[in-house]
């Protein structure tokens, strides 16, 4: 396959528009039109899983966390990200991030966490940034109608329903100012109410759209911004346990099923609390404390619980906390199935361990 006919498919089974506003995902290097037969999964851009995607001839690299999050302006193989840049683009390995998009698309990756718990009937524990919605509410002249639509369209609006858009006619009248003509006179149009949905991190650049196609110097339109609700993307999951667990074995249980780490798996809670319902979110999760004590859930497995908001957690949520590696590789599996189920490519799944924390108190290896 073509690189852009990979990136397709990824793009289908991890929406970019689920990413967040502040996120770098998507294609970071390579040819489009190169090809690809092995695709390497892992969670870090880093150069010892580089070095083993070019050992094993991979055409393309895939990892969760992004190389360049918060932008650059070189990638001179003098730092370490540009030597990771260099070494891909002169092995031809292209470089693709499935970072927040991946948390938020269904499955995704706590999906993949909350599987390996056997949790059913999952639900997303909170809508992200990237998953609110706007409606925005604009009359057009009816003979502008399409083509300000397509502008709309291609400004981000509508998400996957393209050019579906409910519209009722009405008329309008317009008073052009000056340097319109005829200026002063009350215009009788008859137009059509568009209301189109967004993305909220879209809102700036559709309505710049809506400002550029509309022929009025002064177009009428609203932008609401619609209630949260419950859909099937957003970030973290909850679920119900196969059978009722006091505490203690939820965490033997968690030890049991992720990746081994020196970081193992800490606790915080009544080791006797039986737990029937567990939230779980990988990666960083401590901003989602309230949100998995609303769920209904007993306890919350994630990673990097910082001391205070660990502390000071909602009452009666029992916390569990992994390495942020080990809560994140899980997915690595998923997708690579995934990919490999929707093309013919042959995938691989790095199993090097590239949490930074490699040594603990209690033993000299992981």
């Amino acid at each position: 396959m073509r690189l852009s006919d990979v990136v397709a498919v990824l793009d289908a089974l991890y929406p970019p528009r689920l990413a967040e506003s502040w996120d770098a995902v998507g294609l970071v290097c390579g040819d489009p039109d190169a090809d690809v037969r092995r695709v390497l999964f892992a969670v870090d851009p880093v150069a010892a899983v580089v070095e083993e995607a070019v050992a094993w001839g991979a055409d393309l690299l895939l990892t969760h966390h992004p190389l360049y999050l918060r932008g650059t302006t070189s990638v001179a193989a003098t730092t370490p990200k540009g030597r990771v840049v260099h070494r891909l683009v002169t092995s031809g390995c292209a470089l693709i991030v499935a970072h927040t998009n991946a948390d938020n698309a269904r499955p995704g990756v706590s999906d993949a966490l909350a599987d390996l718990f056997g949790l059913t009937d999952t639900t997303p524990l909170a809508t992200s940034g990237a998953s609110a919605l706007d409606k925005l509410v604009a009359s057009v002249p009816v003979a502008d109608a399409d083509r300000v639509l397509d502008a709309l369209s291609a400004a981000g609006a509508l998400g996957d329903d393209e050019r579906v858009a409910p519209t009722t006619t009405g008329a309008g009248t317009p008073r052009p100012r000056g340097g319109a003509a005829p200026a002063g006179e009350v215009a009788h149009v008859g137009e059509t109410r568009l209301e189109v949905v967004l993305p909220r991190g879209r809102r700036d650049a559709v309505v710049r759209a809506l400002r550029a196609a509309h022929p009025y110097e002064e177009p009428a339109f609203d932008v609401l911004e619609l209630a949260a609700v419950a859909g099937e993307t957003g970030t973290g999951r909850v679920g119900e346990l196969p059978a009722p667990l006091p505490l203690r074995e939820v965490l033997a249980l968690a030890e049991r099923v992720l990746p081994a780490t020196s970081w193992g798996v800490r606790a915080a809670g009544d080791p006797d609390a039986v737990v029937t319902r567990l939230a779980v979110s990988g990666g960083a999760g401590d901003s989602l404390l309230r949100d998995a004590a609303r769920s209904g859930a007993q306890a919350f497995l994630t990673s990097d619980l910082r001391h205070h908001p660990a502390s000071e957690a909602p009452e009666g949520l029992a916390l569990l906390d992994a390495a942020h590696w080990a809560t994140e590789w899980p997915w690595c599996g998923a997708a690579a199935e995934l990919l490999g189920a929707a093309t013919r490519l042959e995938t691989r799944v790095s199993t090097l361990v590239t949490d930074p924390f490699c040594l603990s108190s209690r033993s000299a290896t992981p």
